[in-house]
């Protein structure tokens, strides 16, 4: 498997992944899906030999990196490439100056992926585009 993972301005394939993922796999309505967010958002796009299958977004809030919309095409899970989008997305954080923490809203069947990965639930469980959700928190270390 030739796997890679960039930082991408293919917004119309990132969208394109989340909708068959998000919209058409798990019925996540179409307006909650996008949002105005998307513009300021750094976008990765992983791709499996030269075809697009995975995408993230990350969004910087203070000293926060907020990693959302992370999602693989069927044909992609299950082969490590899903851990390698969520360490590029704390690679990204670490580097950008003021960042000191990755959070990120985890549906509730990937709690022990994230887990393994370093992050750390907290506080309540809650409905996002009916899916639950519990909220997920990764401290960077002082470099």
């Amino acid at each position: 498997m030739s796997a890679t993972i960039t930082v991408t301005q293919d917004f119309d394939t990132c969208l394109a992944l989340r909708h068959q993922v998000f919209v058409q796999e798990q019925g996540v309505p179409i307006e909650e899906e996008q949002d105005a967010l998307d513009a300021e958002a750094t976008h990765l796009l992983a791709s499996i030999s030269g075809t697009a299958v995975g995408t993230a977004r990350i969004l910087f809030q203070g000293p926060v990196a907020k990693v959302g919309r992370v999602c693989l095409l069927p044909s992609a899970r299950g082969t490590g490439l899903g851990a390698d989008v969520i360490r590029a997305t704390i690679a990204i954080a670490r580097d950008t100056p003021g960042i000191d923490r990755v959070k990120l809203g985890a549906q509730i069947q990937a709690l022990g992926f994230y887990e393994k990965l370093g992050f750390q639930a907290f506080g309540p469980v809650y409905d996002d585009a009916g899916i639950d959700h519990r909220d997920m928190v990764l401290d960077l270390e002082p470099a």
